[in-house]
Formats: structure tokens, sequence, C-alpha cells
């Protein structure tokens, strides 16, 4: 049987094409439900504040970097979306005094316009927000060198065989509209997936590259970075993807109701838990991974349901 065709972008896979029964059943989950979803490989917890929540997000990173050592580096995939975590992960490290010249960073993904990475000096930057936020705010006798700071900008191929000489501890991220980590969005639906998505495992195989993004993850970055203005937001981005985020040792998913809706919050959980991986619900796929952990703040997860404004 054919899938049906996405509600909002017609010319693309997402969630709008999945099977209503599955859809139907993320809308009743409860809390309690989302709790129950646990399983070996898939851990579920909630924070009941704000300051919790992201203190708990910011702790990752120094318990990701106080595992590196001369003879076995160690460090951590990080996003920008949230970037509440950045300020509190350079406070801590100054407090600690902790010394990250053995530890690394990932950045998970920038910007692309005109086939190229976006320069540091371009206001959605990834790589700014991260040195503004966190690195530059490190004291300088403690910070890790430039070139334990890994963004997926350049060589590509270079960014990726990184992950195969440095233990990435923890993949964090946060949870887009389009259902993804980074920017692994749904492809468009063309070509060989016109009737289709393409099999979880034709996904897992790709690897970090250049995105076209899902119109859905253009509008959210404008919502959320860009005060609504759509025009301001490139259409292409540069991802770490499958590949790498399966040599991370934990996937480590952040969602305070920020990025992502109470309808989003519920489904990939399900299918998660479920094992049920479907490329038109990027995140779904981690289902197969080993060890998946999805944080949520209490209060962000909302209802499913009628409510009109």
């Amino acid at each position: 049987m054919s899938r049906t065709v996405s509600k909002v972008a017609p010319g693309w896979w997402d969630y709008t094409t999945l099977d209503t029964a599955i859809l139907n059943d993320a809308a009743r989950l409860d809390e309690h439900d989302l709790m129950q979803l646990a399983r070996p490989g898939f851990q579920v917890s909630f924070y009941e504040s704000l300051e919790d929540f992201y203190l708990a997000e910011a702790l990752e990173y120094i318990q990701a970097w106080k595992q590196a050592t001369p003879s076995r580096p160690a460090g951590i995939c990080g996003p920008i979306g949230p970037t509440e975590q950045l300020p509190l992960v350079a406070r801590i490290v100054n407090a600690l005094e902790l010394d990250l010249r053995n530890a690394h960073f990932w950045g998970m993904d920038e910007w692309v316009e005109h086939g190229q990475p976006v320069p540091i000096t371009h206001p959605l930057s990834f790589a700014r927000a991260d040195l503004e936020m966190c690195f530059n705010r490190i004291e300088p006798a403690l910070r890790m060198p430039a070139s334990n700071l890994h963004f997926p900008t350049g060589d590509l191929d270079a960014y990726s065989r990184s992950y195969d000489a440095v233990r990435c501890m923890v993949m964090q991220g946060g949870q887009g509209e389009v259902k993804h980590w980074a920017f692994n969005d749904p492809p468009q639906r063309k070509g060989p997936y016109q009737e289709a998505p393409p099999s979880p495992a034709e996904y897992r195989s790709l690897k970090t590259r250049i995105v076209d993004l899902h119109p859905m993850t253009v509008i959210q970055n404008a919502r959320t970075s860009g005060g609504g203005n759509v025009s301001m937001v490139p259409l292409q981005a540069a991802s770490v993807g499958p590949v790498e985020t399966w040599k991370a040792e934990k996937v480590s998913i952040w969602q305070a109701g920020m990025h992502d809706n109470p309808f989003g919050m519920r489904l990939t959980a399900l299918m998660i838990s479920r094992r049920v991986p479907d490329a038109a619900v990027p995140m779904s796929l981690l289902a197969d991974h080993p060890n998946v952990h999805f944080h949520y703040y209490r209060k962000g997860l909302g209802r499913v349901e009628a409510e009109m404004h």
C-alpha cells in the first residue's frame, strides 16, 4: 500500500506520511506512559525545573571531558538548540579548574550557503555561538587546543575521521519539529524515494554531509533564531550523520518544549521504544542505537488535544 502525501510539504517525506495508527497512539501518551516506554538501551528522564534540566545537560560535558587522558582523549558532540547549557559548561569548567588539554568537542552542524559553510561572522553561525557562549568564556589556561574543536566545515571527511581517533562519549542534541537530530532531515520525495523513503539501513549509512533542509526546519529556525524572518535562514546545512552518531557511546536528547511540540516529543519516544525506525522520522532510527537517553522538562511536555487560542 502506498504511503500518504505529506500534509505540510508534498515534495518531502515527514512524520505526516506515517500510518495513522501510530500517530494516534502517540497523541494519547501522557507522562506516565512516556516513562513506561523505557527499555534496555532506551532511558527516559523527567526534570521538574529548567534550572535542573539545563544543569544536568551541562554536566554531560563535564562528565565526558573528565574521562579524557593523554593516551585516550575523549569528548562530546553538542548542539546549538538548546544553547542554555553552554554558559553553564564554561562556568563549571572554571570553577573546577578542569584542564581540557586532552578533551575534545564536536559541533553537530553548520549552515551552508552557496555550497560553502557560512563564516564565523554570519549572524546564525553555530560555531560562533559555541565559541561566544561557551569556549571563549573558559579561562585561557584551561581551554582545549583549537585543534580539539571540530566543526563540520571545510574537509567533512576529516571531521568524520576524527570520531575514529577520539572517543565520543556522548552525542547530545535536541529534537526539531521535523523530528531530526542535528540536521538529519527526512529526504525529498523524488527519484528512488518517490514511493517510499530510504530504508533505515540506507539512511544509517549516511556520513557527515551537506543536506537540503525540510521546509519545516527552515521555518522552525526562523522562529527560534531569526524572529520569524524565513528569508535569512539558509536552505542547506552541513550535518553530522548517522555513521558518526553510531560511533558515539551514548546519544542524549534534551527536550524542554522549545524546539518541538507536544505531539512530536511523544511520537519519537514511542517509535524508539517499539523499535519502529522510519526514515520519514529520522529520530526514530535511534531505535537501533544501543544507548539512547531522552530527557524531558516535565512542564514543557504539554498536551495533545484541541485547544483554541
